[in-house]
């Protein structure tokens, strides 16, 4: 049995293959003949110096390097002839996984053609072919790799997906794989295994073309195929089951002899209108359509259903207990106090109760009279106070007081205390890329103390990141919510220009979208210190690059070296 991974390939898992109809690499009967006949024949040796000669394909191990920049990592899977690895591209310094075959395997071409065919669709939904070579008698086929992304496969193991999830699922694979059939393009292994959901509820398809290609997997109608298998894996998502007799990826099968039962009736609770869908998905490998509209036999179709369904709303986020809050707790507002109240901060908060008679009388005008007098020598104190401060101010002396919150109403008086905050934890962040990451191995390089280490993006065109997004960076994690005074990030080259953004003082997760930060400092240079115009109190930074310097080669590429937090 071939190893496994959650961000692997996946397209040599055995078990789970429904019979398609596809064709395996048989001998036909004329070659078995000549087989034959080749063996009754006498046998000939050709002369030593004109046998024809092949070069043998070079051992694959663990650190070894294709093309002279992709060092292999960890074999995923070795079977039927070919392996698939996680590697590591040295040029753009990211992760990359690889199919590999040798270049006189008989599916070879038709992998080669796959690839390069659906390197050219370039939809995002599907996880991206990078490039597709010929070299030194092996095939290999580079495509992205997605670190944060998990299988559909580990997210039903658990639990059954709940509606709204469900719905996004269907709905996003469905569009891409009618994108995909429109430019003529199938998938034929389009199984739990096969589709990640990222970080951000994005769900990407891998093997488009290619993982059929690696198994000769053909078939005379794709198109009822693909949108069968889409139904497959709306009815596992809604039922934790797997609509067919046999148990596959992780998942039982339904009782033989029973057929196909329509999910609200394997599992209460689901929601009708997506069991109708697995159910009109599915009408193409024989289940009854009695109540159903009618069958989906094309991604296209099944698209259209998907979007004429009543939309589905999220699940109500879960409300923490109720707890008093600062304002209420009569913390709202902490400044330093003024000195016209400091007499009054020495007085009790409240009053003792009042005594009867004559004792009550006599003890009155004693507190009184001791009022006067602390409220004579208080008022004595603060005019000695101000009338030293105007002297200075006239002999041109400076106060070393600092300002209070009164004199300061821009709050920037409460960042100065220069205390590091240690970072706890970085993410790369690119939530407007292809793929939702950037280097993220080396994010740790950032924060780790060492100017010689450094985060870096990937290498663009052109200094606006080539046009293709506003900017791409890192989020720091201070632990908790802390008050951030000043931020100094050292980056490799002087061009670089970046924001400093906070997320809300009331996240409790590190957050996944651009709008969930708020800029509250720009800077440009090698050497940057971002010092927000006001308080900021916030548990999650973002240092988003927006400019990126020019490096030798002549492409674009930001680097972070250090990242410092101070309150």
């Amino acid at each position: 049995m071939a190893e496994r991974s959650p961000a692997a390939v996946g397209v040599a898992n055995e078990s789970g293959d429904k019979p398609l109809t596809a064709h395996a690499d048989d001998a036909t009967a004329d070659e078995a003949t000549d087989l034959s006949e080749e063996q009754d024949a006498p046998q000939q040796t050709l002369p030593e110096e004109t046998a024809p000669t092949r070069n043998a394909p070079p051992e694959l191990h663990s650190g070894h390097k294709l093309a002279r920049r992709y060092r292999l990592e960890d074999c995923l899977t070795r079977v039927d002839g070919f392996s698939s690895w996680k590697a590591f591209d040295e040029k753009l310094r990211r992760a990359v996984g690889i199919h590999i075959l040798p270049a006189d395997h008989s599916r070879a071409r038709p992998v080669l053609a796959a690839a390069r065919s659906a390197a050219l669709l370039g939809d995002p939904r599907f996880v991206q072919v990078l490039d597709a070579v010929e070299e030194n008698d092996l095939v290999y086929v580079i495509h992205e790799w997605l670190p944060d992304a998990r299988e559909l496969t580990e997210l039903i193991a658990a639990d059954p997906l709940e509606p709204h999830e469900a719905y996004q699922m269907v709905s996003q694979v469905a569009q891409a794989m009618a994108a995909a059939h429109r430019e003529g393009l199938a998938h034929l292994r389009l199984n739990p295994d096969a589709v990640l959901r990222t970080e951000a509820g994005q769900y990407r398809i891998r093997g488009l073309a290619v993982a059929a290609a690696l198994r000769g997997i053909s078939s005379e109608r794709p198109q009822r195929e693909d949108t069968e298998a889409i139904g497959a894996l709306l009815y596992a998502c809604l039922t934790q089951r797997w609509p067919y007799a046999e148990d596959a990826y992780g998942l039982s099968g339904l009782p033989k002899d029973v057929g196909l039962v329509a999910p609200d009736k394997v599992r209460a609770g689901i929601h009708r209108g997506l069991s109708e869908l697995a159910m009109r998905a599915l009408v193409n490998d024989g289940a009854t359509a009695s109540r159903e509209p009618g069958p989906c036999a094309t991604p296209e179709e099944l698209a259209k259903a998907v979007a004429a369904t009543p939309k589905i709303r999220p699940p109500e986020p879960s409300t923490a207990p109720y707890s008093r809050t600062t304002y209420q707790q009569g913390a709202y507002r902490q400044s330093t106090p003024h000195p016209s109240s400091l007499v009054a901060t020495v007085l009790p908060a409240s009053p003792p109760p009042a005594l009867t008679g004559r004792t009550g009388r006599a003890l009155k005008w004693s507190v009184s009279a001791l009022l006067i007098a602390a409220i004579g020598l208080g008022s004595w104190q603060v005019a000695e106070t101000l009338m030293d401060r105007e002297n200075q101010s006239k002999n041109g002396g400076t106060s070393t007081a600092p300002p209070t919150g009164d004199d300061d109403p821009s709050g920037t008086a409460q960042l100065t205390s220069g205390k590091p905050i240690a970072i706890t934890g970085a993410k790369d962040f690119d939530p407007l890329g292809t793929d939702g990451s950037e280097n993220p191995r080396d994010v740790a390089n950032a924060y780790d103390g060492k100017p010689s280490t450094f985060w870096e993006t990937s290498w663009y065109t052109q200094a606006n990141l080539g046009g293709l997004k506003s900017g791409v960076g890192v989020i720091v994690d201070l632990g908790s919510v802390q008050q951030v005074g000043k931020v100094k990030v050292d980056f490799i080259g002087d061009d670089t220009s970046a924001d400093l953004m906070a997320a809300s003082a009331t996240a409790d997760s590190m957050p996944t979208g651009l709008d969930d930060f708020t800029k509250v400092a720009s800077g440009s240079g090698g050497e940057v210190s971002f010092t927000p115009g006001k308080a900021v109190k916030t548990r999650y930074l973002l240092v988003w690059l927006t400019q990126l310097p020019r490096t030798d080669q002549g492409n674009y590429r930001g680097r972070i070296s250090e990242i410092k937090v101070s309150g």
